[in-house]
């Protein structure tokens, strides 16, 4: 009769065990279940989404981080969308480089001059400087700074045509981030296709120029895709 409730004794404790464990386990899945949910509901609400680095065959350009401070004028923080396209613009400052077009973007922050910005500056010597994340909005193309990435453009002289330097940096920069975010050279767009704006100049008093610069892009485009 001891050696009975011996027996049961343990049992019950062996069953007991296996209760905690299970109602361990079930709050680790429930856990991980909410983090997962919040972490898809965030992809579907905001919608950005990018390929990995390490999986772009696109040669990556040098690109220099040099982020704006976050303020209401240029840089606001807000997350961008899913990118559906890149607006290729120009700065419509003759001679300036990619650094001094960054720190004026910055500076109006204190200057609230204006509300403008861009996602890179390609510069006169084809550096390239990085002022916005590209998960955020830059105050850039109008109606759609929620779905684009832009870059700016430097230009030697009022004719608005880049360096040759800055139109192979240009070429490069465009082509990665259409591999980036899954997009083909259709998707590239002049700031002039949303509002009408002479910009980028050169590109738009020049439409031969234009749909070489998009030639070339998809160049870049197709030779990385093959090489997936």
């Amino acid at each position: 009769m001891k050696k009975r409730k011996r027996i049961s004794y343990q049992t019950r404790r062996k069953r007991k065990l296996q209760r905690q464990i299970r109602v361990g386990f079930l709050c680790l899945c429930a856990v991980f279940c909410v983090l997962l949910v919040k972490g898809v509901y965030k992809k579907v609400t905001a919608g950005y989404m990018e390929i990995p680095d390490s999986e772009i065959t696109a040669e990556k350009p040098d690109i220099q981080v040099d982020l704006l401070e976050k303020n209401p004028y240029s840089r606001p923080g807000i997350e961008i969308g899913k990118i559906q396209g890149i607006v290729i613009h120009y700065t419509a400052n003759p001679g300036s480089t990619a650094k001094q077009n960054r720190d004026y973007f910055n500076g109006l922050k204190d200057t609230h001059i204006t509300h403008a910005s861009s996602h890179f500056v390609v510069g006169l010597e084809g550096e390239i400087v990085q002022c916005i994340p590209t998960w955020e909005i830059s105050y850039a193309s109008n109606d759609r700074n929620g779905d684009t990435i832009s870059i700016e453009t430097c230009h030697p002289d009022t004719s608005g045509k880049f360096t040759e330097k800055t139109y192979r940096s240009l070429v490069r920069l465009t082509g990665w981030l259409c591999q980036k975010f899954d997009l083909s050279s259709s998707d590239v767009i002049r700031h002039y296709d949303v509002t009408g704006k002479n910009c980028p100049k050169y590109f738009v008093e020049h439409e031969d120029a234009w749909q070489i610069f998009k030639g070339n892009v998809q160049k870049v485009v197709d030779k990385a895709n093959s090489q997936k």
